[in-house]
């Protein structure tokens, strides 16, 4: 069913960004935040001033919503429509590899601390006592 073909009561019991995601779907194509939120004030019967005080928030679920993205020219799209590219230059690549150097010697270290700290070792040194040179050669 077409979100304009769906009756009011049931949209109004949707979320915005429910309905958002509904209209960019149908549509196939990015659009703006204004854009957006005046379709879904027609849908949903908004006046001008609900308009105003809402679109703020509204903006704010859109940035909050995993399921978008905002595009360089400042349209909403639906992440499921764009993959998504890291490119780093070589100088982030060489910190990358440094903060990597630095985790596993940070573990090892850790690692090394854990078998120090450990309660048999200290149990063990407790036992230990010691004797004298000539005690030793009886």
């Amino acid at each position: 069913m077409k979100i304009k073909d769906m009756p009011i009561e049931e949209l109004e019991m949707m979320s915005l960004t429910d309905i958002t995601y509904m209209i960019l779907k149908e549509k196939k194509k990015p659009m703006t935040t204004a854009d957006l939120f005046k379709e879904i004030s027609k849908l949903l019967d908004l006046s001008e001033s609900d308009f105003a005080s809402k679109i703020g928030d509204y903006y704010t679920s859109l940035n909050i919503d995993k399921r978008f993205v905002l595009l360089e020219n400042n349209k909403w799209d639906i992440c499921d429509n764009h993959s998504v590219e890291i490119v780093m230059d070589e100088e982030e690549e060489e910190e990358v590899e440094e903060e990597e150097v630095i985790e596993e010697e940070t573990e090892e270290e850790e690692n090394i601390d854990e078998i120090l700290d450990d309660d048999d070792i200290e149990d063990d040194l407790e036992e230990l006592s010691i004797i004298e040179d000539e005690e030793e050669d009886e």
